[in-house]
């Protein structure tokens, strides 16, 4: 099992959340965010200046077969071209455990 995570704009959160439901992702998680960066640095009248970019946080787990078809969606749905779109990651998940049933592994994300 893989998880996605991914830090995008908030104003691509419905569009994109729309196109991973009608692929059939039943569940996701999903978190306010602030990004920073380099760029985000600014020095004005020797007083530092931080601008942070609101993101939102967009994980979920899915079978490791499914990876490479959920990632080009999530570029292909959010990608504006320009600095900010934002970030995908993905890692390895041993196990999940769903609290309510008990069920594990992949049932648990099914």
């Amino acid at each position: 099992m893989k998880k996605i995570e991914t830090f995008i704009r908030s104003d691509k959160l419905n569009k994109l959340v729309k196109k991973l439901n009608s692929m059939g992702l039943k569940e996701l998680n999903i978190l306010e965010a602030k990004n920073f960066n380099q760029d985000s640095i600014k020095l004005a009248d020797s007083d530092l200046k931080i601008k942070f970019t609101p993101m939102v946080k967009i994980e979920f787990v899915v079978d490791y077969t499914e990876v490479d078809k959920y990632v080009d969606v999530i570029k292909n749905t959010v990608q504006t071209g320009e600095t900010g779109d934002g970030k995908i990651n993905v890692s390895d998940i041993e196990n999940s455990v769903k609290i309510s049933t008990g069920e594990e592994g992949q049932r648990s994300i099914a």
